[in-house]
């Protein structure tokens, strides 16, 4: 069961493990979507696409009830957590508060009723959870507070729920990788609705003290963000898969370049190191 398969990892997830004999059980935001309707011309019969928005309950749980009824008393092997939005990367004090709702809404929040719907699922197989984290939910990122901290709380849920469900053999996993180009950025569009947003309602006070310079810039660094990101996403799957699949699966997986030593500088050197850094 994979949460996000419209497009960017999960939707080339959703293809990897449809390639490797997997049943998967794609859930898509749109099922009548451009990404949804690739998987169904692009993979076997064993794929099943689901109506799945991870903020809406009705739809969780229509989503259960299509997979309980398939897979019986077998159970279901895996849930994969990868449903997730960015929100306008911009300075902590700068994001209007929707942007932080909705980051935990959809990143949070949608990731722990999905868990927690399907986890009934999970014990009868001894299954696993692997929830995509990044590497902004382990290290202090600038420019992410609203997406790193949502990540941050996902990340610590995966700790917990991994000491808790040990008892059934449920294995738990948290995912950080680096940046890689994934569809979440947005669309041009989408970043000048949300620039709009941001700068219009800031007070006078405080764009005066940031600038208009500087705010204007900040749509300049998200045009450049890709340039900056992986678009071999084969880290990410082999990460996931192993997660699935090893007899012991590690409890955080850092795919990508530069994901295991950053949070090796966060977690062994001084924290004004690290800032500098």
């Amino acid at each position: 069961m994979l949460s996000g398969s419209d497009t960017g990892i999960g939707h080339a997830l959703a293809k990897y493990l449809d390639n490797l004999g997997f049943v998967v059980f794609a859930g898509v935001l749109n099922e009548d979507g451009p990404g949804a309707e690739e998987l169904r011309r692009t993979c076997s019969q064993r794929l099943s696409l689901l109506q799945l928005d991870i903020t809406n309950a009705t739809q969780v749980k229509e989503a259960y009830l299509k997979v309980s009824e398939k897979v019986q008393n077998t159970g279901l092997w895996g849930v994969v957590n990868n449903a997730g939005i960015l929100g306008f990367p911009a300075d902590g004090e700068l994001l209007p508060m929707s942007v932080y709702r909705q980051c935990m809404e959809v990143n949070f929040f949608g990731a722990v009723e999905l868990s927690k719907t399907f986890l009934p699922l999970l014990r009868k197989s001894q299954g696993r959870l692997v929830n995509m984290s990044s590497m902004a939910g382990g290290i202090p990122l600038p420019r992410y507070a609203a997406y790193g901290a949502s990540k941050a709380a996902l990340s610590m849920f995966s700790g917990v729920m991994r000491q808790e469900l040990s008892k059934w053999g449920i294995k738990v996993a948290a995912i950080h990788p680096s940046g890689f180009r994934t569809g979440i950025q947005g669309t041009s569009d989408l970043w000048d609705k949300q620039e709009k947003e941001l700068v219009e309602n800031l007070p006078a006070d405080t764009r005066q003290d940031y600038g208009e310079d500087y705010l204007l810039g900040l749509k300049t660094y998200l045009l450049h963000m890709p340039a900056y990101c992986d678009a071999d996403l084969s880290p990410v799957l082999s990460a996931v898969l192993h997660a699935l699949l090893a007899k012991r699966p590690h409890g955080l997986y850092t795919p990508g370049k530069g994901a295991y030593m950053t949070l090796c500088i966060f977690c062994y050197c001084p924290l004004w190191f690290y800032d500098f850094f």
